[in-house]
């Protein structure tokens, strides 16, 4: 597997574009369309929030029952949810729009919007900006960050990933994009992610890739313990690689899957460390557990907690506060076990063992939690299972940036 520069466009046959439709900002560019040449298999992860917006409701229907699907259209600044018939009758025109301007099918057409709940979309300006970004469509590595950039909300940098991988002599190809700064938790968040493949796999395992997959790299990060109306990832698949159709589970669907996963964590990854206000990405792994789900439980305590994730904005070795993190979480180990290191670019230190402090240097450990990227690792030494989850540290700016969130 190479990772290679690009976002959705690196795979043969997309093509992107994007605009400022003015639908909240005005400074700005806020709308993008992800556009096939070719037919997709499509396949799909919603929020499991149940107040659902109505993209979401759309695009599940889509996915699950249209034949195919060809383009993508996307919105920043209000998210379409709370809304009624109303917002889901937007979802319609917005399809219908982009069907008539490509010449494809309506239920080929899927839509997403991010921003404020509970207003309204200004259908004139979600009309107007897919005239624009039809005839703009490219499938320069330029077009798919542009619209990478459009789909920001509150997001400091654009997110955007590409690898290549070798099937049975052909070269595929797997590129994304996605947005997300809060309102972020487990079980999906304030993200939209879309994923793009010139694999020719069959839906059924498309589907259960992108199913399996979610559960280890966006189900596993957590900015503010909110989870989100709009949530959505995306996966088009339109087989232009012409590689032997993937139909069962061997080793060419290992290699996809596995770089898969690898474009997926890096999108999450790249989410929580954008936090809202945050300065750093903070990494959690459970190792050494008796099983999956109890190393799941123990890392997602920790990366939620707000007193944990204030004591790394202060760059404070407060190891007290990510064992009672894990004491609450539920699951069942012995603290009178657990060995607990911090780590980064600086170094790794190990901070606790067997549940009791060691005779470390706080200058040492302040210097490890002072970089962008701080990993804090428990062994609980009852087996061989391990986890990991992504948040970010809590700071001042992301009280501000949400109390301002509306104005």
């Amino acid at each position: 597997m190479k990772e290679i520069i690009g976002g959705v466009t690196a795979a043969q046959g997309f093509k992107a574009s994007c605009t400022a439709a003015e639908i909240k900002y005005k400074d700005r560019k806020d709308m993008a369309m992800i556009y096939s040449e070719v037919p997709c298999k499509a396949a799909g992860t919603y929020t499991t929030n149940i107040v659902k917006a109505a993209p979401v409701k759309w695009d599940k229907e889509m996915v699950d029952h249209s034949p195919f699907i060809q383009a993508i259209v996307v919105n920043a600044g209000i998210a379409n949810a709370c809304t009624g018939q109303e917002g889901y009758s937007y979802c319609k025109e917005t399809a219908k729009e982009a069907a008539e301007c490509l010449s494809i099918p309506e239920d080929s057409v899927l839509v997403a919007s991010t921003g404020v709940i509970g207003m309204q979309l200004p259908m004139d300006r979600i009309r107007a900006g897919i005239k624009v970004m039809t005839p703009d469509l490219s499938p320069s590595i330029e077009s798919g960050t542009n619209a990478a950039t459009a789909i920001m909300t509150t997001d400091t940098v654009k997110k955007e990933v590409a690898v290549q991988i070798e099937l049975g002599g052909k070269i595929v190809t797997i590129g994304g994009m996605c947005k997300g700064s809060g309102m972020i938790h487990p079980d999906m968040c304030t993200m939209l992610s879309f994923i793009t493949t010139d694999v020719a796999i069959s839906k059924e395992l498309l589907v259960e890739a992108l199913r399996v997959d979610i559960k280890d790299t966006y189900n596993m990060i957590s900015v503010d313990g909110d989870t989100s109306t709009n949530d959505t990832v995306l996966l088009l698949s339109n087989g232009l690689a012409g590689n032997k159709e993937i139909t069962e589970k061997n080793e060419d669907y290992d290699t996809f899957f596995n770089a898969l996963h690898y474009v997926n964590e890096t999108l999450a990854k790249k989410m929580a460390g954008d936090g809202e206000g945050c300065t750093a990405l903070f990494e959690v792994k459970i190792i050494g557990a008796e099983s999956k789900e109890q190393a799941v439980t123990l890392s997602k305590s920790v990366i939620t907690s707000s007193l944990t994730k204030a004591a790394i904005f202060g760059h404070d070795a407060n190891w007290g506060r990510i064992l009672c993190a894990m004491g609450y979480s539920g699951a069942q180990f012995d603290p009178e076990k657990v060995d607990l290191y911090f780590e980064s670019a600086a170094g790794k230190l190990k901070i606790i063992e067997d549940g009791v402090a060691l005779p470390y240097s706080e200058e040492e450990a302040t210097k490890i939690l002072s970089e962008p990227e701080v990993t804090a690792t428990a062994d609980i030494k009852m087996g061989e299972a391990k986890a990991t989850a992504w948040g970010c540290d809590l700071t001042f700016d992301y009280v501000k940036i949400n109390a301002d969130y509306r104005s």
